[in-house]
């Protein structure tokens, strides 16, 4: 029987991938038997990950990307055509926060978040969607939202606005880009501990958040690897335009 989830011979693109959810992502889908293509702001970041997926007899190539710069965008994605071919599968990770206060936030805070998280997910997918068009290639697309995306949360106003615009950003994708058939979806991962929020989360205000999720649990890794291997496989060749949220509750909490 046909494994569904499985990503032997695909070539799949990951943004931010030097550390977090990115970093995460890249395993799960080398794992699956991807040629990972990993991205980061400087290519030499990504160099023990590489080098950690190639020791398991599996394939990764590491490209130096800056999603907030369209001269950077055209380049990876062309040093990615010569070296590997028109990737299969887009995982549109790269993205920042600035936590402040709204009346805090200034316009280069604005703008930094808006280039990496809206700007830069746009510029990725369209211009790899561009390349999958001229070679005449079926694909899929994933953007890396947030629950955020769909509720509000305090300090983080530019992100959240951010990750609206990414889940509205993949609906107007997935309307234009089913004809060439490629699929995009968004997944929304809840609160999931990384490097940069875990002491956040541990503290006392991250035990009061966590104890408005239903579940009273905060999402792992673990929990984000069957969606995204839903959504970047045949398993989900059906799926376009779909916001998937992996939050344990939390959106239904309405808190």
């Amino acid at each position: 029987m046909k494994n569904l989830f499985s990503l032997n011979n695909k070539v799949v693109m990951v943004t931010g991938a030097s550390s977090g959810l990115g970093k995460h992502f890249a395993v799960t889908l080398a794992n699956a038997g991807a040629h990972v293509v990993l991205t980061a702001r400087k290519a030499e970041s990504l160099a023990d990950l590489v080098s950690e997926i190639k020791a398991r007899g599996q394939r990764a190539t590491a490209v130096a990307l800056d999603v907030s710069k369209s001269a950077s965008v055209k380049q990876a994605i062309a040093t990615t055509v010569e070296q590997v071919g028109v990737p299969d599968v887009l995982v549109n990770n790269a993205g920042q926060s600035i936590a402040k206060p709204i009346l805090e936030q200034t316009e280069e805070d604005w703008d930094q978040i808006m280039d990496t998280n809206l700007k830069g997910c746009w510029m990725m997918a369209t211009e790899l969607a561009r390349a999958m068009v001229s070679a005449n290639k079926p694909g899929s697309i994933v953007n890396v939202a947030s629950i955020l995306g769909e509720r509000v949360g305090g300090a983080v106003g530019p992100y959240a606005i951010s990750k609206a615009g990414v889940v509205q950003a993949t609906k107007a994708m997935a309307l234009e880009l089913a004809r060439y058939k490629i699929r995009v979806n968004a997944l929304l991962p809840g609160y999931v501990a990384t490097n940069l929020n875990r002491e956040f989360l541990a503290s006392e205000l991250g035990e009061k958040l966590r104890n408005r999720i239903p579940s009273r649990e905060f999402c792992s890794l673990e929990d984000l690897d069957g969606p995204l291997l839903l959504l970047t496989s045949d398993a989900g060749a059906g799926m376009t335009g779909a916001c998937v949220a992996v939050d344990r509750g939390h959106l239904v909490s309405g808190l």
